[in-house]
């Protein structure tokens, strides 16, 4: 009897990992470009997500235990490889904060305090439907983390609340009741942040016409 892809997986069949990279790391990729914002750092998340997956597939769900039964065999393997991601974008998410702190606590350099302003942040604040972007990620991240966490495993990935309680380890209606904040805060988040940046704009222009 062929044995199923998870069961390869569970058994550490090298082809099995094979067959699950080349059918997830793209999804895994986008979960994480869109979180981090940073390609660099999504291609790292991705590497890490399946070391992490090779690790611990002894762990995974034996067969017809999946959260999802409904899906197809690959595509029931996708909410375990976001949970192991989202736990790799914890761990750097804390990385990168101790490294901010370390370098606070550093004394400043006059470069430091010269640095150019990126042309590309100045040319995206002119177009309107990039701006909205910008102001949605910066409100996202200004979301209590679990509640970021469901917006993007069910908005963002489109996982049901099922999978994505399985990718996180919480009943689905405990995802139920976060996304539904989710949404809320990231409205009022979403619309503050513009409100903000139409203020900016607005302080910058009068202050160049005073200067003309």
């Amino acid at each position: 009897m062929e044995l199923s892809l998870r069961e390869r997986i569970r058994a550490g069949d090298p082809e099995a990992f094979a067959e699950l990279f080349d059918a997830h790391a793209r999804a895994v990729y986008g979960h994480a470009a869109r979180l981090t914002g940073d390609a660099g750092a999504a291609e790292d998340v991705v590497s890490l997500t399946f070391l992490e997956a090779w690790r611990l597939r002894e762990k995974l769900r034996p067969e017809g235990a999946a959260a999802d039964p409904g899906l197809p065999e690959g595509e029931g393997l996708r909410p375990w490889l976001y949970g192991i991601a989202t736990n790799v974008l914890r761990n750097t998410r804390r990385a990168a904060r101790r490294h901010s702190a370390a370098l606070a606590r550093l004394p400043e350099r006059p470069a430091d305090r010269d640095t150019v302003p990126d042309f590309a942040d100045a040319l995206v604040g002119r177009l309107e439907d990039a701006e909205r972007l910008a102001a949605a990620r910066t409100a996202l991240g200004r979301l209590p983390g679990p509640e970021r966490e469901v917006f993007a495993l069910c908005v963002w990935s489109g996982l049901s609340y099922e999978a994505a309680g399985e990718a996180l380890g919480v009943p689905a209606s405990t995802v139920r009741s976060r996304l539904a904040r989710a949404r809320q805060r990231l409205r009022r988040l979403s619309e503050a942040e513009l409100a903000a940046r139409g203020g900016r704009r607005d302080t910058v222009g009068s202050t160049q016409e005073r200067n003309r």
